[in-house]
């Protein structure tokens, strides 16, 4: 797993790849758009048909329309568009994210020491009180084991037909 660094900077750049396509699809399915100022020279790059732009976006479209071609056009831009509006709002988001699980500037060497020795002194109680439990633990477990003992050469001397003598409890 990256470090939060490297997934912040991860998700930026999906986030200006993700940019970067949106334009590029955008442009590609673009109409031609006509300017009266500029010179007809520049135009000779244009299609000469204003639906041949459109024509070469429906073949990439996701879902096709029953409508004319300009509103098919129509449909693509737009899930064009609502498509890339999600992914760059939802890597915004995890960049955002992101940002906020950084460690701000407020937390400096001297706080991160002293939240480290409050850990460190947790660690110890909770260690000690653990010793505490097992210690308890083991000493039951003892008087366990022996009170099983007392059982079996209990059982042992029923079968055997040996009276059984009562061994005086141990304190």
């Amino acid at each position: 797993m990256a470090d939060r660094l490297t997934q912040l900077q991860d998700a930026v750049n999906s986030l200006a790849d993700q940019f970067c396509n949106a334009i590029g699809v955008l442009q590609q399915c673009a109409p031609p758009a006509s300017f009266s100022n500029i010179q007809t020279a520049i135009n000779k790059d244009q299609p000469s048909n204003p639906t041949e732009g459109a024509q070469i976006c429906t073949k990439i479209s996701l879902q096709h329309c029953c409508c004319g071609l300009t509103g098919m056009f129509s449909c693509v831009l737009l899930e064009y568009a609502q498509l890339f509006a999600a992914l760059i709002a939802r890597t915004a988001k995890d960049v955002d994210v992101l940002i906020d699980s950084l460690p701000s500037e407020e937390s400096t060497a001297a706080l991160q020491a002293a939240s480290l020795r409050q850990l460190e002194e947790e660690n110890q109680e909770a260690a000690a009180r653990l010793e505490e439990v097992v210690y308890r633990g083991d000493m039951l477990l003892e008087k366990i084991q022996s009170a099983l003992a007392d059982i079996a050469q209990s059982q042992l001397r029923t079968r055997s037909g040996a009276p059984s003598q009562l061994a005086p409890p141990e304190s």
